[in-house]
């Protein structure tokens, strides 16, 4: 799985528990549903401003969904 494949599937697993549609996601964070099914999908790499638009309308803070990307960092 890639960086981008595994913050989509964040994306998507935070969505699926708040009972969002991706219509609604995209709605609340003010991106097209198109946009937001690329993400989840890890076919985009977004911009910060994009990841903090995504995270409020998630109700949750970036660094939560950025956690689960330590394992990518080689330190």
């Amino acid at each position: 799985m890639t960086l981008r494949e595994k913050f989509g599937a964040d994306v998507r697993a935070r969505r699926e528990e708040l009972g969002f549609s991706q219509e609604q996601l995209a709605e609340l964070a003010g991106m097209h549903r198109t946009y937001v099914g690329s993400i989840e999908r890890g076919e985009r790499n977004i911009s910060l401003e994009n990841i903090v638009k995504l995270c409020e309308a998630l109700q949750i803070k970036p660094s939560s969904l950025m956690g689960s990307l330590d394992e990518f960092v080689n330190l």
